[in-house]
């Protein structure tokens, strides 16, 4: 008699995904506790070096934890910060004087080779080069001079979560001791996470979006990263059209595509960038849009969707509670369409770019 083992039963779409967005709470405790030292240590060598100038160099989601670090950089420390092209370097071959210039390359892989080679590069033209990824033996942790832990642990699912996060509080924490800062200012940072993930509100949101052909986010200041990446997530996950603006240039051009029927996502924080993002609601509200709130439940109009995150968070920390939600739209939206989210079409976990 023949005896066979039964088949192991196949994961139900998005598993990956949402393991790995419930991570995220430990995470960042673990990068508060584990981390902070080598922070430290390195804000100390990037004192010593006097930077003029700032260079970021990221693709995809990274791109975007690089977007909010150049908005830390550029307003607690006062320094011009720019997001670097790596093609000048690579494919064009250029050889900039980057003396007195600091490389931040930030990569959840630190295996895209158009990264490995133009941080190798921005070292041999006088640059100090650091770089920030989820792999300390990756090619790009090697290219580097300095390499910094994100400590998100293994990520398998394509869309990146808890990198994603891990790398915005390990900027915040690198940034903040730059300046002199002890880090204490994220102590409960993970509770608020905890909190946020708890809050469900956002799974009926992807009911009403289900059927969406497309989607707006925009958001301001520090939030700005937030709405593009919730819209990559959303177009990787759900391959979804979604556009991200700031909401200074959506009143311009694009504003004239805002409808009834297609729903607006608006990252709004307490703080200067909530405060600026009042008279674009403004002008969506008088269009008749369908908007959906992310923050501060104040900025919502009397009826308005509105997904409330935690009061009291420092606006520069806001991001990391920001994106959760988002999060569980594109990996909810995503399965309510019928797609797998831990598998979308055409995508790798590494993607290569030259």
């Amino acid at each position: 008699m023949t005896v066979t083992s039964p088949s192991p039963t196949p994961a139900l779409p998005g598993t990956r995904m949402a393991g790995e967005i419930s991570e995220q709470p430990l995470v960042l405790a673990r990068v508060l506790k584990e981390g902070l030292e080598a922070f430290r240590g390195m804000a100390a060598i990037i004192r010593k070096a006097k930077p003029r100038f700032v260079l970021l160099a990221a693709r995809g989601t990274s791109d975007h934890a690089a977007l909010y670090a150049k908005y830390l950089i550029e307003i607690s420390m006062g320094l011009p910060v720019g997001l670097a092209s790596p093609s000048t370097l690579t494919a064009y071959g250029a050889t900039p004087a980057l003396d007195g210039v600091l490389w931040l390359a930030v990569s959840q892989s630190g295996g895209s080779p158009d990264l490995v080679e133009s941080t190798a590069a921005a070292r041999r033209c006088g640059a100090l080069t650091v770089a920030l990824t989820n792999s300390p033996g990756s090619n790009l942790a090697q290219a580097a001079e300095h390499h910094l832990d994100i400590l998100a642990g293994s990520e398998t699912a394509v869309a990146a979560t808890k990198s994603y996060t891990a790398q915005l509080l390990a900027l915040w924490l690198l940034i903040d001791a730059w300046r002199g800062g002890t880090g204490t200012r994220a102590a409960g940072l993970q509770d608020w996470a905890a909190s946020v993930l708890d809050d469900d509100t956002v799974l009926d949101l992807a009911g009403r979006y289900r059927f969406a052909d497309r989607i707006i986010t925009t958001g301001r200041g520090y939030s700005y990263p937030t709405a593009r990446e919730g819209a990559l997530k959303l177009m990787e996950t759900s391959y979804l059209p979604a556009q991200a603006f700031s909401g200074a240039d959506l009143l311009h051009g694009p504003f004239a595509m805002i409808d009834a029927q297609h729903p607006v996502i608006a990252v709004v924080p307490e703080g200067i960038g909530g405060d600026a993002m009042r008279p674009v609601l403004e002008r969506l509200s008088g269009r008749g849009a369908h908007v959906c709130i992310v923050g501060d439940p104040a900025a919502a109009a009397s009826g308005g969707l509105v997904i409330p995150l935690p009061g009291g968070v420092p606006e520069e920390l806001s991001p990391i509670l920001q994106i959760l939600p988002l999060q569980r739209l594109a990996l909810a939206l995503s399965v309510a369409r019928g797609n797998d989210p831990d598998a979308p079409r055409g995508l790798l976990k590494v993607t290569e770019t030259w």
